[in-house]
């Protein structure tokens, strides 16, 4: 297979993925709309899209009027990240607490009872597990609908994602999520062409923009091969990737 598909020089690898377990693209298109389809790169698994368009109204607008008016600059790029760089503090204003979107974290204790095979009322012991699911973050949660933002995070950030959308889903806290990620199209090549990086001032720095993203940081590839592994359990998850169109000097 063609290393291209993974994103300019990244080799092809048994860990990434196209997403061949997803949805059919027209049926996420038929929903999304074909400007959205086109300016990211969109799969949905599980009917994730479907989901949002007829059980969420409301958290299916607020999605597609931020993707649709979704634009970060070069500029964002090539500043530094952090524990939150440019680009997150702008999807948080795309998803604030305005209109309703707030980040959670889920804790539950386990109840546990054993009864008696045969009377099912007589308890034999019972007992409480205390902190069975806690830590599980969602940067953004409203109702029953999760969004995660992946921009440049070591890719193992995935599965402590799809994790937490597992865990909520089991509980009954969500019915589907959605990841906003790198799209394969902003690949090594792309990167290149933004030359230096800038520091916190806004000056050039030393290093090449595209020496920030490699292989085995978040980008859809390595998203797509935890989804079609089926590492979101029974959760639907619709996997959005931002491509060069998003993007603007």
């Amino acid at each position: 297979m063609s290393s291209s598909l993974y994103g300019g020089d990244f080799e092809a690898a048994d860990d990434v993925s196209t997403g061949k377990g997803a949805d059919p693209a027209i049926l996420a298109e038929s929903v999304l709309g074909k400007n959205i389809c086109e300016k990211f790169e969109v799969r949905s698994y599980r009917n994730a899209a479907a989901i949002l368009a007829s059980s969420f109204p409301q958290q299916f607008a607020d999605l597609k009027s931020a993707l649709n008016n979704f634009q970060i600059t070069e500029t964002m790029i090539r500043l530094p990240g952090g524990s939150k760089g440019p680009i997150a503090k702008y999807v948080d204003t795309l998803f604030d607490q305005n209109s309703g979107w707030q980040e959670s974290r889920i804790s539950a204790d386990l109840h546990v009872k054993l009864l008696h095979a045969k009377k099912k009322d007589q308890i034999i012991d019972s007992y409480v597990r205390e902190g069975f699911l806690d830590g599980h973050r969602i940067d953004f949660l409203q109702g029953r609908v999760a969004i995660d933002l992946e921009w440049n995070s070591k890719d193992q950030t995935y599965d402590r994602d799809l994790y937490a959308f597992s865990a909520f889903y089991e509980a009954g806290a969500i019915d589907v999520g959605v990841i906003i990620t790198r799209g394969s199209s902003l690949d090594t090549n792309y990167f290149r062409g933004l030359g230096k990086v800038l520091k916190k001032d806004g000056t050039q720095g030393a290093d090449e923009v595209y020496k920030k993203f490699g292989a085995s940081t978040t980008w859809m590839g390595k998203l797509l091969y935890r989804l079609d592994a089926g590492r979101n359990g029974g959760c639907p998850v619709l996997a959005i990737g931002i491509t060069p169109q998003c993007i603007v000097p």
